[in-house]
């Protein structure tokens, strides 16, 4: 029996197995998945000399298998390299081990780390450093010394035009115009002189920085011959025995080239150790361990899904063979076709937006409020939808009959001039009763459709919040919250309450965020306009149904 293959302490016979296997990517953890995490985070508990390294945070997977005499158990993986290596007793391998010193890649890694160091050593030679130290200088003088010239022939130009202007001999004349064809000629002179001498040391320069350009070409070559090779070592199989490397499994995706980092995620080493030991899958799951990253947002403790840009493809076709669940999201368990109507006059209408449903068309067949307005109201001209809710938040949307208003309230909206206010119920407590949240965010490009806090590429977003109440919910203690929205951006409240330097509390029932539930609560219960035609103030309230 495989020595990865871990059995459950109890006995778990009368767990019903699943049917399907887990859809990666949106999944609520099968019991025996929990028993399963709860027995890896008690070895993680007692690995005290990776406490460090564990607090930083990792993601962790669980694969729970059967074996070929019919026994139910299970098998457990870290992403990326754990204290400084793969080989770990407990976890499976990695499906290409890239700390092998005999391999390949320790030894060109090796070598490309040589060159590394002559380029290092290059650029910090004293007579390169004195060098450029010197043109800088010359640089710096000829820059001063042709300025000063420059004024003196300006200076010297504005006193022959005054001369010029009074009576003057053609002999005179001669003289003046002999005598500016002189500066000119003598400031070509120096700026010539000035050129030669940064020539001669340019000319040194360029000795060494075609050596150090040569060794950086050198290296990005290898880099990228050794990246390929990498690549090709890393073979993934499915369920049906099949075998596929990177490059073939990425080759029909739109960039071609694997992303770094690909395929030494938890979820692709369990399947691939289930597959090379005759261990059938039937469930997996993956959680976070430690503080959440400075970008991310991750929980201790709590399941995420694979991710998407270096997963998704790998897993794509590590599942054929298997039967999988359905994307939930292509399916919404929401099947009301009619929308409640809150306003409406022959300008516009405001409906409350049940959960579950999508305000705009997705890339699936499930229906949108789009497609019910516009079948409601077929002469309604323009776009009709003026500003969008998440598919899981509930509450007030408003709907436009003719472009013109459309374009008059998507400049209230862009202005910042519409008030909203959402009630949630936050998944913990708060230290605090009010306050002001400001974090730029940005789409995760590694990630969507996650949204991620960034200073650098993010655009201002700002939240004020209050608390309403503490609520008790058995164990769990809850906090419901009123937001105030000065920005609208994409995910912004999820973000900002779930962010560490936000309120560091997911919404109660936010997969992408927090920890999955019957619904997200998170309802838009105030919405306050200005009527685009008869200038009146519009205030639209919804109370959420929780």
């Amino acid at each position: 029996m495989s020595s990865k293959f871990h059995h459950f302490s109890n006995s778990v016979v009368d767990i019903s197995l699943p049917q399907k296997f887990t859809y990666p990517f949106y999944y609520t953890p099968h019991l025996l998945c929990t028993l399963a995490t709860e027995k890896v985070q008690e070895y993680l508990h007692a690995q005290f000399s990776w406490k460090d390294e564990l607090n930083q945070g990792k993601m962790f997977g669980v694969l729970i298998v059967q074996n070929t005499i019919g026994e139910i158990g299970f098998l457990a993986a870290f992403s990326g390299i754990l204290a400084g290596n793969n080989a770990h007793s407990y976890f499976v391998p990695p499906v290409y081990d890239l700390q092998q010193q005999e391999g390949f890649f320790q030894a060109e890694e090796r070598e490309i780390s040589a060159i590394n160091t002559d380029i290092k050593a290059l650029e910090n030679e004293q007579e390169y450093l004195s060098c450029q130290q010197e043109l800088q200088t010359k640089q710096a003088i000829a820059k001063q010394t042709l300025e000063k010239a420059k004024e003196q022939l300006k200076a010297d130009k504005a006193i022959r035009t005054q001369q010029r202007n009074s009576y003057l001999s053609t002999c005179d004349q001669a003289a003046l115009i002999k005598e500016s064809q002189h500066q000119k000629a003598e400031f070509k002179r120096l700026k010539q002189n000035w050129e030669n001498q940064m020539a001669t040391i340019e000319a040194k320069l360029e000795i060494f920085q075609c050596k150090i350009n040569a060794l950086k070409t050198e290296r990005k070559q290898r880099s990228a011959l050794l990246q390929q090779k990498l690549f090709e070592h890393f073979c993934f199989l499915n369920a049906k025995g099949e075998s596929k490397n990177l490059c073939e499994i990425f080759e029909q995706t739109a960039k071609q080239i694997p992303p770094a980092g690909s395929g030494e995620c938890a979820a692709p080493k369990l399947l691939q150790y289930a597959y090379q030991n005759k261990l059938t899958p039937m469930a997996m799951a993956e959680f976070w361990w430690g503080e959440s990253p400075q970008t991310e947002i991750r929980h201790h403790g709590y399941y995420y899904p694979s991710c998407r840009e270096k997963c998704e493809s790998i897993l794509n076709y590590m599942l054929q063979g298997l039967e999988v669940e359905e994307n939930p999201l292509e399916h919404s368990t929401n099947n009301t076709h009619k929308l409640e109507i809150l306003f409406e006059d022959e300008y516009l209408v405001a409906i409350n937006k049940p959960s579950g449903m999508l305000s705009v068309p997705g890339k699936s067949n499930q229906i949108s409020v789009y497609q019910l307005v516009r079948m409601t109201y077929p002469a309604a001209t323009g776009p009709m939808i003026v500003h969008r809710l998440d598919m899981a938040t509930s509450g007030i949307l408003l709907i436009t009959k003719t472009k013109e208003v459309h374009k008059q309230l998507q400049i209230q909206f862009k202005n910042h001039t519409i008030k909203k206010r959402y009630i949630a119920i936050l998944d913990g407590v708060l230290s605090s009763d009010s306050g002001r949240i400001s974090l730029p965010l940005c789409p995760n490009p590694n990630d969507r459709p996650r949204q991620m806090v960034s200073y650098e590429c993010g655009k201002n977003a700002i939240t004020e919040y209050e608390v309403i109440e503490q609520i008790s919910a058995g164990t769990h203690k809850r906090t419901r919250i009123a937001f105030n929205l000065l920005t609208g951006r994409t995910h912004q409240l999820r973000v900002h309450s779930a962010h560490p330097k936000g309120l560091n509390t997911p919404i109660l029932g936010d997969e992408l965020y927090g920890q999955k539930s019957d619904r997200l609560y998170l309802h838009a219960e105030m919405l306050e306009f200005q009527h685009p035609i008869s200038k009146q103030i519009i205030q639209i309230e919804k109370r959420g149904e929780f």
